[in-house]
């Protein structure tokens, strides 16, 4: 009997590539589902989870606000910034208020990091668009007056000479005693109950088998570390694969709510919205 495809999009970056190494490389047995991963830059994953493209996909949680009638999310595969996140760095040491009328590099406007630093601001900033990996080395360039960086840039941003502003996880933390909700994994609510649920339990037995397997799955996320060493790139994975990952908790859905419901409050994000989970 043939197997029904699942396409998997996720992010080409080492944390979600740790993620799905153990269905990547066939390390499960996953029945009747054939896994087929598509990798892509998580804005281009946003924009295709608009058009309900893939069964299954890597999305920010800024973006899963539009979503709602199409997937729900899984209890796992959570990126979550508990006391850290996406940064905006700069050439020179501004503040807060030094960022008025100056540009701002972002990876995409549908991103978490985008939300967050909306309601840091208290506005919407100046922006522009660039690739997530283009944007060190813009502001770098004199480019831009500042980038909002995410996923391994947060490491590196000091070997480029530049400085940080603010760490938008570490601000949120402060604000609210909670993890800032940056990424989360979505299933599409037509494949039925049952294929919600048998996706959302090999998901966690992958992230599960690359705790186990930490060695395994570390050198193939390797593969996907930009400017990282083994040592960074394993201290970047632990930052954004860990319990958080293996299920949000109460805590994790509580963030959620209270980073969409801000983003509402200050009119950055459009409502109502219905957080709905996949639940065993």
């Amino acid at each position: 009997m043939a197997k029904r495809t699942i396409r998997v999009g996720h992010s080409p970056d080492p944390d979600d590539a740790f993620m799905f190494y153990a269905l990547a490389h066939g390390k499960l047995e996953t029945g009747p589902y054939e896994f087929i991963h598509q990798l892509e830059d998580i804005e281009t994953l946003n924009r295709r989870a608009l058009e309900g493209e893939l069964e299954v996909s890597a999305v920010s949680i800024h973006a899963y606000a539009k979503l709602t009638d199409k997937y729900a999310l899984l209890p796992s595969g959570a990126s979550m910034g508990d006391g850290y996140g996406p940064m905006v760095v700069a050439r020179e040491a501004y503040r807060r208020e030094d960022l008025s009328g100056r540009t701002i590099a972002v990876p995409g406007t549908l991103t978490s990091a985008f939300l967050a630093v909306q309601l840091w601001l208290g506005h919407k900033p100046q922006y522009k668009v660039l690739p997530f990996d283009r944007i060190l080395d813009a502001v770098a360039a004199g480019e831009f007056d500042a980038g909002l960086i995410i996923h391994e840039g947060q490491l590196t941003f000091a070997n480029q000479g530049l400085q940080l502003v603010v760490d938008l996880g570490t601000w949120w933390k402060e604000a609210t005693g909670l993890p800032l909700p940056l990424g989360g994994n979505v299933v599409r609510k037509d494949l039925g109950a049952v294929a919600m649920r048998d996706v959302s339990r090999l998901l966690k037995e992958s992230i599960r088998y690359g705790l186990e397997h930490r060695g395994a799955a570390l050198d193939y996320a390797l593969g996907y570390a930009r400017d990282m060493g083994r040592d960074l790139a394993d201290r970047f994975v632990g930052m954004y694969v860990n319990d958080w990952t293996l299920d949000y908790g109460p805590r994790g859905r509580a963030a959620i709510r209270k980073f969409l419901d801000d983003g509402l409050a200050a009119g950055l994000v459009e409502g109502p919205i219905t957080v709905e989970f996949v639940e065993d």
